[in-house]
């Protein structure tokens, strides 16, 4: 077959481009032509678990996924068998663009007591925020603004606007804070940056109340918050980037489908293949 198509003057290269497989693919199939293939059943897994977690997994990830299934599978086999079938996670394109709520000093601005010491054992005790934006179709806007927990990485609460007000931050942080007196055992610090939302006297006033310590990242330093932008930049290369701009409704509700499903579902290497919930569950389960 490959000689007949130089002879016509074409390349193969270039059919494998408008045909769109990889030319491994090919090359696996002429390999294999006419012999049984004792891996379909597995190809089928993969493909359905590739599919189940919305293209967003690679190889690493697909075979903790068949691990937890029962099958004793090399990732070197899945990484083969995705390259064969075409099964690429291309959601990693670009990186992704912070808001800038900094207006200077405009509060209090305080010291930074994580220091970049971004992992704990202890539930609630650090909890990282931001805000980041999105553009919608036409001339719109969304904000989001998450709590994250640095135990596991969980988005314990959040509020999606149209314009970056104080309520942004107030209401996300009303509902962290209930969460926060129910179940902390030990004492919580909030970090987050210099913008004027955390500089703001009900900010400060709240926390204050309530006996969470405040921490603040250094001006224009975003290693001191790398955990948050971290996950800004997960969500927004797995759900965001790539896709076509939609409206404010429709990408509020993806957003929040997204946050649903990275807290339930979405593994981790650093949490044991556990998603946050899950490696939450898991450890209350072993304390009790």
């Amino acid at each position: 077959m490959a000689f007949e198509l130089k002879e016509e003057g074409f390349r193969l290269k270039n059919i494998f481009i408008v045909v769109g497989i990889p030319e491994a693919t090919y090359h696996y199939h002429v390999k294999n032509f006419g012999q049984e293939d004792s891996d379909t059943e597995l190809k089928k897994l993969i493909t359905s678990l590739f599919k189940q977690f919305h293209e967003r997994y690679g190889y690493k990830r697909v075979t903790r996924e068949l691990n937890k299934l029962g099958h004793s599978i090399n990732h070197k086999k899945v990484y083969r068998i995705m390259l064969e079938l075409g099964l690429k996670c291309v959601k990693f394109m670009r990186k992704s663009r912070k808001y800038n709520s900094y207006k200077g000093n405009v509060g209090k601005v305080a010291i930074n007591r994580l220091s970049r010491r971004f992992s704990t054992p202890i539930p609630l005790q650090k909890l990282v925020t931001d805000i980041t934006e999105f553009k919608c179709l036409g001339e719109e806007k969304l904000y989001l603004n998450p709590i994250l927990d640095l135990y596991n990485g969980e988005v314990i609460a959040f509020e999606i606007r149209k314009r970056p007000t104080l309520d942004l931050v107030i209401e996300p942080l009303t509902r962290a804070l209930q969460i926060i007196k129910n179940h902390a055992t030990y004492r919580t610090t909030i970090h987050s940056d210099q913008g004027w939302h955390y500089q703001h006297n009900q900010w400060v006033r709240t926390l204050k109340e309530n006996k969470v310590f405040q921490s603040m990242s250094r001006k224009a330093t975003c290693a001191d918050n790398a955990s948050m932008e971290n996950f800004f930049g997960i969500l927004k290369q797995e759900m965001y980037y790539g896709e076509k701009l939609v409206s404010y409704e429709e990408l509020k509700r993806r957003i929040e489908e997204y946050i649903d499903w990275y807290n339930n579902e979405r593994s981790k290497i650093k949490l044991a293949g556990l998603s946050p919930v899950e490696y939450r569950t898991q450890s209350s389960q072993s304390a009790a």
